[in-house]
């Protein structure tokens, strides 16, 4: 620990920091972000989704659902890549271990503000996950796993504060585990929806797993680079290398995106399956190209990948870059899934009049505002666990 605080301070005089202007404004912004969502979402539940949502019955999952899903992958692999160095004891990757596990616990509670506001009655959510308790439904399953992870989590930030790493470790590798399964099950949620063929198959909670690694990959070097900004202090070397590492780590998840990605779109297009090749011209040359080409391919994989590989990992500024474009493709990413999976109707091909080839969706301002509220409150817990865990401190154990 001495030589962790002889990082700090001879750039910070001491741990307690005087909060800069960008740090304020920073502060100010994302809990008026986080402020306006809430009243956008608690309007949306008095008014009623039918009028405040663009959501129908044809296409039931919005960009909220999408926002859950970019938080929720996001957490999971935040926690993928704290345990490769807190629980399996990679050096190298030591030094983010316990802001990531903060930032896990983050965007989780981030994802379940968002799904509160989607689900039109959300106070009855967990008394019915108790008393309408259904081990059939991967939904169910999603909400215990999911609340279980995140109670993991919480006991193992816990622990490491308190310097307890024996039991942070053990209950670590629980979240990990819980995590990866809650995970799946998400994916399996999508890939058992035998009526959207865009989705079906096992192809799905593979997928999952292997983006949720590239994403937390991603948002542990976009938000420790904000952090160290925020604070003033000057990167030791010891975090250069580890975020280095995790850089690493990230492309080579990317490379594996990009052959998940591109099989998908070849058996989509030449399997002839009419919703699946529907669904798949819809982004490769129809109404979601930009969105798929620009966002998930540019933005999400090939950008973050050619930074990332150009300067070996060693750039901050560039990787920061790199996390940056990332963050934003993922968004897509996770937009297109949910969103492109339902435009498909169900009777397609099949000549009926005045039936639409492709459905179509725009989200409200009020679906807007809640996402925006999600990651203003995402960003305000960030800023407020720099300042209250004095930048994620940790020791070699």
């Amino acid at each position: 620990m001495n030589n962790l605080l002889a990082e700090v301070l001879p750039k910070e005089g001491g741990l307690e920091v005087p909060a800069s202007a960008k740090y304020n404004f920073a502060i100010g912004l994302m809990g008026l972000l986080a402020v306006v969502g809430v009243a956008a979402g608690v309007h949306a539940l008095y008014t009623g989704h039918e009028h405040t949502f663009g959501v129908s019955r044809e296409v039931p999952w919005g960009i909220l659902i999408a926002a859950y899903v970019f938080f929720v992958v996001t957490s999971t692999g935040l926690c993928i890549v704290s345990s490769i160095g807190h629980v399996f004891g990679f050096k190298n990757f030591m030094p983010i271990a316990k802001r990531a596990v903060f930032l896990s616990i983050a965007t989780i509670v981030a994802g379940f503000l968002v799904i509160a506001f989607e689900i039109e009655n959300s106070w009855r959510m967990p008394v019915g996950n108790v008393i309408g308790a259904n081990p059939t439904s991967n939904i169910w399953w999603m909400g215990t796993l999911y609340g279980a992870y995140l109670f993991f989590m919480m006991i193992e930030l816990m622990m490491l504060q308190l310097e307890k790493h024996k039991i942070a470790m053990s209950f670590g590798l629980a979240g990990l585990l819980t995590g990866i399964v809650a995970h799946s099950n998400l994916g399996a949620v999508f890939g058992l929806l035998n009526g959207r063929e865009f989705w079906h198959g096992p192809y799905m909670p593979i997928y999952f797993i292997t983006s949720a690694a590239m994403s937390g990959c991603i948002a542990i070097i976009f938000f420790t680079y904000l952090a160290y900004k925020f604070n003033g202090w000057k990167m030791s070397e010891q975090m250069k290398d580890s975020l280095s590492n995790v850089a690493k780590f990230g492309a080579l998840m990317m490379a594996i995106i990009i052959f998940f990605t591109s099989w998908k779109m070849i058996t989509g297009v030449t399997g002839h399956a009419p919703g699946k090749y529907a669904a798949m011209m819809s982004l490769l040359n129809g109404p979601y190209s930009i969105n798929f080409w620009i966002g998930e391919v540019a933005l999400g994989m090939i950008i973050p990948f050619i930074l990332i590989m150009a300067v070996k990992g060693k750039n901050m500024h560039v990787l920061f870059i790199a996390s940056l474009a990332g963050m934003i493709g993922i968004f897509f990413m996770r937009y297109d899934l949910v969103i492109v999976g339902q435009l498909v109707p169900h009777f397609h091909g099949m000549g009926l009049v005045d039936y639409p080839e492709l459905l179509t969706y725009m989200p409200s301002l009020h679906e807007n505002l809640v996402v925006l509220g999600g990651i203003g409150f995402c960003g305000l817990l960030f800023l407020v666990g720099e300042k209250a865990f004095r930048g994620h401190l940790a020791e070699d154990h």
